[in-house]
């Protein structure tokens, strides 16, 4: 069994345990995040949420909108897609046989799942390579583990993040989340290093249509105002899996950018928490 080590613990998160702790807990009770820790008491049907994965110091309170929402919903499964950044491996790679390590400890890839997944969607491929140095994914896990007492995880991380790859990967993502209580996270971004006000404008003509499960209308904004989030076909695959399990809208749990966070607004990173009904 592979075990899928830290990337970035000790840069987008503390790598020690007690700090860890310390650090999530900041996320959730943060100006910007949900003001109070979980469990929440959600009534709603949740499907999926939308996710960013900048260091917690930037993006981890607006993060915990999402994770602090489906914190009473208990899944077996958590499907987790992110965009790689690096772009070494497959286009799109999911893992099977491993676990990935955090200094919480760790959490099982649910092989089974893995492999049906890639049985019924052409384009997805195996690979473990293709994890090891991105944060999109790894950033999520220690969040899952503040909420959820024990899951098994689904990764998928995206070089391919095409129109045609969504409609491809999001009804067969729908199929595996239909034969277990599971939960979908897209992992990412929004607007990258630009003025503050320009990024709220982009950021809010993109999260437009994702409110609506407008795919066409994503990638054309996505298009048209070239907006720089860097996980749009991780968010486009989610609103399409998402859709296929009966969510018919989206809300708008919490937007802030880096500067908003830390003041300074001159080139900021543009963060949401969506989730979908």
């Amino acid at each position: 069994m592979q075990i899928r080590t830290p990337a970035v613990a000790g840069m987008f998160y503390p790598n020690e345990k007690n700090e860890l702790e310390a650090s999530i807990d900041e996320c959730f009770l943060h100006k910007y995040g949900p003001g109070k820790e979980p469990p929440s008491n959600t009534k709603e049907r949740v499907y999926g949420v939308i996710c960013p994965h900048a260091g917690y110091m930037y993006s981890g309170p607006v993060a915990a909108n999402s994770y602090y929402l489906i914190s009473s919903y208990l899944p077996e499964l958590v499907i987790i897609l992110g965009p790689n950044h690096w772009g070494i491996g497959c286009n799109v790679a999911a893992m099977k046989d491993g676990v990935w390590q955090t200094p919480l400890g760790q959490v099982e890839v649910d092989s089974e799942a893995t492999k049906e997944l890639a049985k019924i969607c052409d384009v997805v491929e195996l690979d473990f390579f293709s994890h090891t140095k991105d944060h999109s994914l790894e950033v999520q896990i220690p969040m899952l583990q503040k909420i959820y007492p024990k899951f098994k995880i689904l990764p998928i991380i995206l070089v391919d993040q095409s129109y045609d790859m969504a409609i491809q990967l999001g009804p067969a993502i729908a199929k595996i989340a239909k034969s277990k209580k599971t939960m979908i996270v897209g992992s990412s971004d929004f607007t990258h290093y630009e003025p503050n006000d320009f990024a709220h404008n982009q950021d809010e003509a993109l999260i437009e249509p994702i409110l609506k499960l407008d795919l066409k209308k994503f990638y054309d904004v996505l298009e048209q105002k070239r907006v720089s989030a860097c996980g749009y076909g991780a968010m486009a695959t989610t609103m399409v899996a998402c859709k296929e399990l009966g969510a018919t809208k989206g809300k708008l749990l919490k937007y802030a950018t880096s500067g908003d966070v830390t003041g300074e607004k001159s080139s900021v990173v543009g963060y949401a928490s969506i989730c979908f009904l």
